[in-house]
């Protein structure tokens, strides 16, 4: 079974997978990436799924320098900071924009992702907040299950898990969360027909690959961790990380 401390490392890399450190894409399809010469939401959107939080934070600075009220902008900005590990000002930022709109789930969740590692029943309340207004919230519903974990609520995460991947099927981040949470439960069995079919995914990102791979190391199933792991890593490189994951399960509760 996958000891406890290995469980927060691994559920709070995976955090990042969800989907809440992402901008939700909500300005229409036809709003200019540029507004009398000056970039728009739209070239922070971009920015921060591509990788480049610092070009998405110009460019809410800048759209916030003329409009501080713009609830929008105080959100991209919040995860452009996110993504730069700045989080006390992240936090600032989706503070911000809850003053402005109080009933923003969206800032709800960014703040409450930023409380995870911190204190992951100020999560869990606030990722129920966000369910309270928006019980179709996948991501919501993700999180709450992380934070769950967390707190070794793993029977209430699990559900949590199945009733985001019952809205989106193919969530990834949800179903490895779920296989994590399966095995720190003692239902290994089921987590890695859980993970198993992942394994073999032709998207799948290095990162979630990693965190995969990690999952089924702290598993057992070093095989399979290292084959994952060999498609990103050299055989030095994998051995130096099968090294850390054992480590790591070694830790004590």
């Amino acid at each position: 079974m996958i000891k406890q401390g290995s469980l927060v490392a691994v559920l709070l890399a995976l955090a990042a997978c969800g989907g809440s450190s992402k901008p939700t894409l909500s300005l229409p399809p036809q709003t200019p990436a540029l507004s009398n010469g000056e970039p728009t939401l739209r070239v922070a959107d971009a920015a921060l799924l591509g990788g480049a939080p610092a070009m998405a934070l110009e460019v809410a600075d800048g759209i916030l320098s003329k409009n501080p009220n713009d609830v929008l902008a105080h959100l991209r900005k919040g995860d452009a900071l996110y993504q730069l590990k700045r989080y006390d000002e992240a936090e600032a930022s989706f503070t911000t924009a809850l003053k402005i709109s109080p009933s923003n789930t969206t800032a709800l969740l960014g703040i409450g992702r930023i409380r995870l590692a911190q204190d992951p029943a100020v999560a869990a309340k606030l990722f129920s907040d966000v369910l309270a207004k928006d019980r179709a919230n996948a991501v919501a519903l993700n999180d709450l299950g992380i934070a769950r974990d967390l707190l070794g609520q793993h029977p209430a995460a699990q559900t949590s898990y199945r009733a985001a991947l019952a809205l989106k099927p193919d969530m990834l981040a949800a179903r490895v969360n779920l296989g994590v949470s399966l095995a720190v439960s003692g239902h290994e069995k089921e987590a890695l027909e859980v993970l198993r079919p992942l394994a073999s995914s032709q998207d799948m990102s290095p990162r979630v690959r990693q965190d995969l791979a990690a999952t089924l190391a702290l598993a057992g199933q070093d095989s399979a961790a290292r084959q994952l792991l060999s498609k990103d890593l050299d055989p030095a490189e994998v051995s130096e990380a099968m090294v850390g994951l054992e480590r790591l399960s070694q830790r004590p509760f």
